[in-house]
């Protein structure tokens, strides 16, 4: 007969459920991203692929980030609202969305 190790299952049974919660809160911590600072090189390239997307009207590869976590999003890119910093994109499903300038991160 083997023994069977059934990791964190065999211990949490032992922990009040607050321990339990705050140990799988701070794993999802740990998957947190940081945001890095960009320089301003690297932002005026990207505001000039910003136009040309916007007057081709070619479908781009945006990296964003939001809540804490890196995302893609792909699409063409429709305006720019200057006055709230945000970028109106449309999807390759015709769903329109709003990118906070702030918090994009690459363009391609």
């Amino acid at each position: 007969m083997a023994i069977r190790d059934r990791g964190t299952i065999k211990w949490t049974s032992m922990m009040l459920p607050e321990h339990v919660k705050l140990l799988r809160d701070w794993t999802k911590e740990d998957l947190y991203e940081t945001k890095p600072e960009l320089d301003e090189q690297r932002l005026e390239e990207m505001n000039e692929l910003f136009c040309e997307a916007m007057e081709t009207g070619k479908e781009v590869t945006i990296t964003y980030y939001e809540k804490r976590r890196y995302h893609l999003f792909v699409g063409a890119v429709h305006h720019l609202d200057a006055h709230q910093r945000r970028l109106h994109v449309v999807d390759k499903f015709g769903e329109a969305s709003y990118l906070i300038l702030d918090n994009i991160l690459d363009i391609s």
